[in-house]
């Protein structure tokens, strides 16, 4: 770790991952999303059970009757206490509410899996915010290196040319090369403070802290041997999040029908009333109600329809959504490739680039080449380090985007 990170906190790849799980807020939301999905399955069950009410009531009546023969009228006063219980319970209602508690239950596994989906949106979110502090953080190494080969070939130059072996325009060009070697520094350190907010935010912090990503560039999940997609796909929580609502909708369907049912209930109650209290007369009752539809302007008809026409959206919704992630996985599995060759041809770049400028070097200083000949072979050694260094950050995104495709959450490791 450099010297100018000391003053600031040290994150691994594992820490910022458990601090999102518990801090994240579009992960908290997709939690509560699941458990609204649970309570709502549960309201619809609870038609299913007894429905029992406890009533009390106690009133007092008064009236005042004339008498046909006299001025005069008579009050009376009547109290009335009763208390008891009354119960009704669903029989029969075409099995609609059945049906809506399996809908319930389809809408909870869509929920679930769009906390998986959620979850996988955040990794890369997360990866792709360390990745970048990460790779700020070794652009600024890099651009330290580039502002020392700056400063040594400009310290060569100012030699040849206080002896008259070189040109004016040289020793502004070797001085023009540092001063865009120092903007790379103050810019890249300019870059590490936005990526730390990146990532503060993307752990779900709501203070801003500075932090260090401890890493190495090393891609794990490299996928050389091209996977089979059409299987691959089938885990994808976006799909299973749209069969679970086209499976929802589905039940919502036979749901519709039931309007069409008659409706039966049956119902009990026992009471005790009187005229004092406590009161002693017993009384109870027990029945059957049925209600049947007959007309309602259209209303039941409609449900249905638009019931069927959820159920249709839903089904052509599932194929979009697998020809879309089959589509994001052959393009990002062709984008990591492409990304790790890079790699390899950046490093061979730089190799070469190192060994020229070691060999040109010399021969400039011994006379044996021109100064443009020379610096060319100098930008090309500071544009390979940049590249290689570009090269490495790209291959970690390529990855961190092929793992999201295949929607691995938060907690894949590879």
């Amino acid at each position: 770790m450099p010297a100018w990170a000391g003053a600031e906190e040290v994150l691994s790849w594992r820490d910022c991952i458990e601090e999102a799980r518990k801090n994240n807020p579009d992960l908290i939301v997709a939690v509560e999303s699941v458990n609204e999905q649970k309570a709502g399955k549960a309201i619809t069950a609870s038609g299913l059970f007894p429905q029992i009410n406890g009533e009390a009531d106690i009133s007092r009546a008064a009236n005042s009757t004339k008498s046909e023969f006299s001025r005069t009228s008579k009050r009376s006063t009547n109290n009335s206490f009763t208390y008891g219980v009354d119960l009704d319970q669903l029989i029969f209602d075409g099995f609609k509410t059945i049906n809506d508690v399996h809908s319930g239950s389809e809408n909870i596994k869509a929920a679930e899996q769009g906390y998986r989906f959620t979850s996988s949106d955040v990794r890369l979110t997360l990866r792709t915010a360390f990745v970048n502090l990460f790779g700020s953080q070794e652009m600024i190494v890099v651009a330290e290196q580039i502002i020392k080969i700056r400063k040594d070939n400009l310290g060569l130059i100012s030699l040849r040319y206080k002896s008259g072996l070189e040109h004016k325009g040289a020793l502004l060009t070797a001085e023009a090369n540092l001063a865009e070697a120092n903007f790379g520094l103050s810019q890249s350190k300019r870059n590490v403070e936005y990526a730390q907010v990146q990532l503060n935010k993307a752990m779900g912090r709501k203070e801003l802290k500075p932090v260090y990503a401890n890493g190495d560039f090393t891609v794990r999940d490299t996928a050389r041997e091209k996977p089979d997609l059409e299987n691959l796909v089938k885990n994808n929580p976006s799909l299973l999040q749209a069969i679970a609502e086209k499976r929802s909708a589905a039940f919502g369907v036979k749901s519709a029908y039931g309007n069409f049912f008659p409706k039966i209930t049956g119902n009990m109650g026992a009471d005790k009333t009187n005229y004092y209290w406590p009161p002693r007369n017993s009384e109870w009752n027990i029945g059957l109600a049925m209600s049947v539809p007959i007309f309602e302007g259209g209303l039941k008809i409609a449900q249905l329809s638009q019931a069927k026409a959820l159920h249709r959206q839903t089904e052509a919704n599932e194929r979009v959504v697998k020809d879309a992630a089959i589509v994001l996985l052959e393009q990002t599995w062709i984008k990591l490739q492409d990304a790790l060759e890079t790699v390899e041809v950046q490093y061979k770049t730089l190799l070469a680039a190192q060994e020229r400028s070691n060999i040109a070097q010399a021969q400039y200083s011994t006379g044996f080449i021109s100064f443009d000949n020379w610096i060319i072979i100098e930008n090309d050694l500071v544009k390979a380090k940049k590249a290689y260094l570009d090269a490495q950050t790209n291959a970690l995104l390529a990855e961190a985007n092929w793992i999201q495709a295949k929607g691995e959450t938060l907690e894949y490791e590879e």
